[in-house]
């Protein structure tokens, strides 16, 4: 999960993959880490959201789109329930501290936002799968 954070999460693929039913592989990752799978990843999202904000030129809805959230409202309502500010606020607070942020179509290249000439439309791709009704932020109601 820490190095898929943006992708959406298979709970009972990762649950199959531990060796575990998914009702088992939740309780004893609850006991480990103090949250539930789709809770952990979803602070992950946030933390990694905080360092794109303090750091690249790209609006909050391209940020929510980098991290995992399908839903701006979700990723807004988490964010600030984390961190105790929006997204908006929590950028005016910490841009300036720094280095001059990071151009956003460099950041959208470095997280892969653009489609390569040789593979395709990767987000297409990744768009695909949602479209048959899944949300890629059922994490938080499968835990």
């Amino acid at each position: 999960m820490d190095r898929d954070w943006a992708e959406p999460l298979d709970l009972d693929a990762v649950a199959a993959h531990a060796g575990y039913s998914r009702f088992h592989f939740v309780r004893a990752f609850k006991t480990v880490y103090g949250d539930t799978p789709g809770q952990y990843l979803s602070r992950r999202r946030i933390e990694r959201a905080e360092e794109l904000l303090r750091t690249a030129d790209l609006s909050v809805t391209e940020i929510c789109s980098l991290v995992g959230f399908s839903s701006l409202g979700t990723f807004s309502a988490r964010f600030k329930k984390q961190t105790g500010l929006t997204p908006s606020e929590y950028r005016t607070k910490h841009v300036g501290r720094g280095a001059a942020l990071i151009p956003g179509c460099y950041a959208l290249l470095w997280a892969g936002g653009f489609p390569s000439r040789d593979s395709g439309d990767r987000a297409g791709d990744r768009d695909a799968k949602y479209r048959g009704g899944e949300d890629r932020d059922s994490e938080d109601r499968d835990s």
